[in-house]
C-alpha cells in the first residue's frame, strides 16, 4: 500500500472515529438500549463481511483480520442482545409470591 492511498483512508478513519464519538455522545442514555439492539443487525452485516473476507485466503493478514473481526463483531452482538434481553425483563410482568 502506497503512502498516497494511506494517508486519505487514515484520515476518513480519524473523521469516522470523530464523528462516532460526537454522535453518541449526544444520544440521551434512555435511547442506548434500543439503539444497540439495532445496531445487533448492523454487526450481523459485519459479520457477513468478515466471513467472506476470512474465507476467501487471498492471503494471511486478510484471514486474519477477517477472523478478528468476526471475533468482536460476535462478541457485539452477544452483548447486544445480552443486553436487550435484560431492558425487556425489566417490563414483564412479575408473579405473585404466595
Amino acid at each position: 500500500m502506497t503512502l498516497d492511498l494511506l494517508v486519505p483512508l487514515l484520515f476518513i478513519f480519524g473523521l469516522a472515529i470523530f464523528l462516532g464519538v460526537e454522535v453518541i455522545s449526544r444520544v440521551p442514555s434512555i435511547l442506548h438500549t434500543p439503539l444497540m439492539s439495532g445496531s445487533n443487525a448492523i454487526s450481523g452485516i459485519t459479520i457477513v463481511g468478515a466471513l467472506v473476507a476470512a474465507g476467501e485466503g487471498h492471503n494471511t493478514v486478510s484471514t486474519i483480520l477477517g477472523t478478528a473481526a468476526i471475533i468482536f463483531a460476535m462478541i457485539n452482538v452477544v452483548g447486544g442482545y445480552m443486553v436487550t434481553n435484560r431492558m425487556l425483563s425489566m417490563f414483564r410482568k412479575k408473579e405473585d409470591a404466595k
